[in-house]
């Protein structure tokens, strides 16, 4: 943020909740502009350049006239679905919580749904934020995989699926689950080749194996403070907690190309 835009400034200072969409991250490697290294270098870059410019916050005004919910945006155009041609594209999305909490989910969906103009996502995979504890357990998985049958329950997701789990622990879920897994994603960068035991389980239980290159922690609570401090300058952030992080992408599934690719990301600010 410019420190001579008092506008801008007024806005973060009275917003409750900031949310900022990267754009269709696909027009910009169109363009040829570079691009970042990692995922987490990508959206921490994108989080960057929107640099709470008053011209890229639209406030959402409550009766108060102050801006409730301040939603940030780079200048890329977002491609929104058409009805015609929803049925040939496919919408994917990854989300990255950042804090235990079900309403988080429901609140990214319904974003990401509004974003790209449709009533539902095709497949949404879950990244719960890391446990207390050094291992992962299914009781930490399964308030967030609650809400996510619940979702699906309610036709705004179509298949869901899970990330980084192994054998053991996905099929504790798979057993407990009302809406199984449809697909797990695991990570190569520390596991080269496919555990034998997980490939057995996956293929008899018709579980989609997908690989990623994902760090466990898409962006930090101080990356994320850390970003929002080189726009602010001398704004106070004094309160600001990140939710989540939600990656889209939108494939063209006759051609197996993306039409688009983005970011969503969410933060509450909590009055002490």
């Amino acid at each position: 943020m410019d420190p001579q835009n008092t506008e801008a400034k007024v806005l973060l200072s009275r917003a409750k909740t900031f949310r900022l969409h990267t754009g269709n991250l696909v027009n910009r490697s169109r363009l040829k502009k570079k691009c970042p290294g990692s995922t987490s270098e990508e959206v921490r870059s994108c989080q960057r350049r929107t640099a709470f410019s008053s011209k890229q916050c639209r406030p959402v005004l409550v009766r108060t006239g102050f801006p409730d919910v301040l939603d940030c945006s780079l200048p890329e155009a977002t491609e929104t679905i058409t009805p015609e041609e929803r049925e040939e594209l496919k919408v994917s999305v990854k989300l990255f919580l950042c804090e235990a909490g079900q309403s988080a989910i429901g609140d990214a969906v319904d974003l990401a749904c509004q974003t790209l103009a449709v009533s539902q996502l095709d497949s949404v995979i879950i990244a719960p934020p890391p446990p207390l504890e050094a291992d992962q357990s299914l009781a930490h998985l399964q308030p967030a995989w609650e809400q996510l049958e619940a979702l699906v329950r309610s036709q705004k997701i179509a298949a869901i699926g899970t990330s980084d789990l192994d054998k053991d622990l996905l099929e504790q879920l798979y057993n407990w689950a009302q809406v199984k897994p449809s697909s797990n994603q695991v990570n190569l960068a520390s596991c080269c080749v496919m555990p034998p035991d997980l490939t057995a389980f996956a293929k008899d239980f018709d579980i989609q194996l997908l690989t990623h290159s994902d760090p466990k922690e898409l962006m930090s609570a101080e990356s994320f403070l850390e970003a929002m401090r080189e726009g602010a300058r001398d704004q106070s952030l004094s309160g600001w907690r990140l939710e989540w992080v939600l990656r889209y992408s939108v494939i063209v599934k006759s051609r197996g190309i993306f039409k688009s690719k983005g970011y969503l990301v969410s933060a509450k600010r909590v009055d002490p």
